[in-house]
C-alpha cells in the first residue's frame, strides 16, 4: 500500500510521511481512519504492543536473574540466550546487552571461565562506546575474578589497575562498585604474593567504605583486609575483621556471599595460633548446606577444599582425600589456582597415610600449577614441602633440586659461584 492509498480522501500522502517519520502525533480520529484502512485495531498503531513487549522482556530478564541467584547457572544461561535471540543489537540494544551480560555471569557462575572471559572481554570493549548500556566497573570486576581463577594473575592486575587509574583521573570520589573493585584487586595481589600492595589497597578500601552508606562495601573491605592480615601473620586482628564482615553479611539477603565468607572464616579458625578445627568443621558444614542450595558447583568445590584441610588437621586423612578429589572433579580444568591447592592437600593427606610416591607426585604437580599461575610465594612453600619429602625418602639430590625451585620462586637466582662446581687445590 502506498502512502497515498493509506491517506485516502481525508488525509494527504505528505501527512502520512510525517507520521511514519515520527514528526507528527496522530489524533484518535486519525488512528481510527488508518486502522480501518489497514484492517487492524487502533491500539496496534499506538504503541501498546511495544509496551507489552517491553514488559515481556523484563519478565524474561527477571526469570533468568532469579535462576542465577538460585544457583542454576545452566537454566539462567539458556533463559538469557533465548531472550537475546528474540531481539537484535541494532533494534533493542538495551535488551541485547543485558542478555549478553547475563550469559557471561551465568558462564562464570557455572565454572566455564574461558567462555565467560570471551564474553566479558567483548562487553569490556563495548563499554568504551556504550557506557549507558554496558556496566563498565562490574564487567571489569568480573574479568578480574575470572582471570584470577584461571591463574592469569598478571592480566587480572593489568585490567583492574588500568580501570582504577581511569577512576582517579575522573575524581568521582568513592563509590560502592569502586570499593568492590579495590577489594577484588586485593585478593589478586595476595595470590601473587605482593603483600605490600595488597595491604595498601585493603587500607584504602576500608577508608573509602567508611565514607559511603552501603554496608556491603564495608563488609567486603573487612573481608579482604582480614585475609591480608592473616597472610602477614596477624591472625588475631584478622579474626576481628572477618567477624565484623560476618555480622554485616548476616543482616543482608545474599546467602551465597555469606556462605563463602563462612568458608574464609573457617580457614582462619583452622590456621590461627589457637587452632579450632572442630569449630571450623561446624562452620563449613553450615556453609556447604547453604552453597548446595544457592551456590554453584565451584562454590561447593571451594567448601569441600576447605573441609579437606580441616579433616586433615583432625587426623582423618582418608576423608580429606575424598573431599579433595570431589573438589577437583567439580573444579574441572579451568580453575587452575584452586586445583593446585587441592593437589597440595592430597599430597599432605597421602603422606600422612605413608604413600610417599603419590605425595611426591601431588606436591610437584601442585607446585608447578601454582608457579604457572604466578602464585610464586605459594609455589615456593610447595616446593619446600616436596624437598622435605624427598629428603625423608633418601633422594638427597632431588631434595636439593626442589629446595632450589623454592628459592627461585622466592626471587633468588643462582650467582656465578653457586652455578659452578668448586674444586679444591691439593
Amino acid at each position: 500500500m502506498s502512502q497515498a492509498e493509506l491517506a485516502g480522501d481525508g488525509l494527504s500522502a505528505s501527512y502520512i510521511s510525517l507520521l511514519e517519520a515520527g514528526k507528527r502525533a496522530p489524533s484518535a480520529d486519525v488512528l481510527a481512519q488508518l486502522a480501518r484502512r489497514l484492517g487492524c485495531e487502533p491500539s496496534d498503531l499506538s504503541g501498546a504492543l511495544a509496551e507489552i513487549s517491553v514488559n515481556e522482556f523484563q519478565v524474561e530478564l527477571s526469570y533468568a536473574e532469579m535462576a542465577l541467584n538460585n544457583g542454576d547457572a545452566d537454566a539462567s544461561f539458556e533463559a538469557y540466550r533465548t531472550l537475546q535471540q528474540k531481539v537484535s543489537c541494532a533494534d533493542r540494544p538495551e535488551v541485547w546487552y543485558k542478555a549478553e551480560y547475563g550469559m557471561a555471569r551465568a558462564l562464570e557462575h557455572g565454572g566455564r571461565l574461558e567462555e565467560a572471559v570471551a564474553r566479558f572481554e567483548s562487553l569490556h570493549a563495548a563499554s568504551q562506546d556504550r557506557p549507558d548500556l554496558v556496566p563498565r566497573l562490574p564487567t571489569v570486576i568480573a574479568l578480574c575474578r575470572c582471570y584470577r581463577e584461571l591463574g592469569d594473575l598478571s592480566h587480572a592486575i593489568e585490567v583492574a589497575e588500568a580501570t582504577l587509574a581511569e577512576l582517579e583521573k575522573l575524581r568521582l570520589g568513592p563509590t560502592v562498585v569502586g570499593i568492590e573493585l579495590l577489594s577484588t584487586l586485593v585478593g589478586v595481589y595476595m595470590e601473587r604474593g605482593d603483600m605490600h600492595r595488597a595491604a595498601y589497597l585493603a587500607t584504602q578500601a576500608i577508608e573509602q567504605a567508611g565514607t559511603v552508606t552501603d554496608s556491603r562495601a564495608l563488609g567486603a573491605a573487612y573481608w579482604n583486609a582480614s585475609v591480608v592480615m592473616h597472610r602477614n601473620g596477624n591472625t588475631a586482628d584478622a579474626l576481628t575483621l572477618i567477624e565484623k564482615a560476618l555480622a554485616i553479611y548476616a543482616e543482608g539477603e545474599d546467602q551465597r556471599a555469606l556462605a563463602r565468607l563462612r568458608n574464609a572464616y573457617a580457614m582462619l579458625l583452622l590456621q590461627s595460633e589457637t587452632a579450632q578445627p572442630e569449630l571450623a568443621r561446624d562452620v563449613l558444614d553450615q556453609s556447604l548446606t547453604s552453597l548446595r542450595e544457592v551456590g554453584s558447583s565451584v562454590d561447593v568445590a571451594y567448601g569441600l577444599s576447605a573441609l579437606a584441610q580441616v579433616e586433615l588437621r583432625l587426623g582423618n586423612a582418608e576423608v580429606a582425600i575424598d573431599h579433595a578429589e570431589q573438589a577437583l572433579e567439580l573444579l574441572g580444568t579451568d580453575h587452575r589456582l584452586q586445583s593446585a591447592r587441592n593437589h597440595l592437600v592430597l599430597a599432605a593427606a597421602r603422606l600422612a597415610l605413608g604413600d610417599r610416591e603419590s605425595a611426591k607426585d601431588a606436591y610437584e604437580r601442585g607446585a608447578l600449577m601454582l608457579e604457572a599461575s604466578e602464585a610464586n610465594r605459594q609455589a615456593a612453600f610447595a616446593w619446600a614441602e616436596l624437598a622435605e619429602i624427598l629428603k625423608l625418602c633418601g633422594e638427597d639430590e632431588r631434595a636439593v633440586w626442589a629446595y632450589r625451585q623454592s628459592m627461585r620462586c622466592m626471587g633468588h637466582r643462582e650467582t656465578f659461584l653457586t652455578g659452578q662446581k668448586l674444586t679444591s687445590r691439593t
